[in-house]
């Protein structure tokens, strides 16, 4: 997910969404080290994208004070 695509989403979809990646990055994680995964670099794109909804939520928070 693009940066742009985030700064158009509300904060509880951005939430919700940073729920959901981090539940799926878990999962990826876990099964990783059981079975290797056809394309580990998935671990990476997760992580990135869930550092750039956090990223965007704290901007929103320092905005709000």
């Amino acid at each position: 997910m693009k940066t742009q695509e985030i700064k158009e989403l509300t904060t509880a979809e951005i939430t919700e969404k940073l729920e959901n990646g981090n539940e799926e990055m878990v999962r990826m994680c876990l099964n990783h080290s059981v079975n290797p995964l056809d394309n580990p670099m998935k671990i990476r794109f997760a992580r990135k994208n869930i550092a750039r909804l956090n990223t965007e939520l704290r901007k929103r928070q320092i905005e709000k004070k």
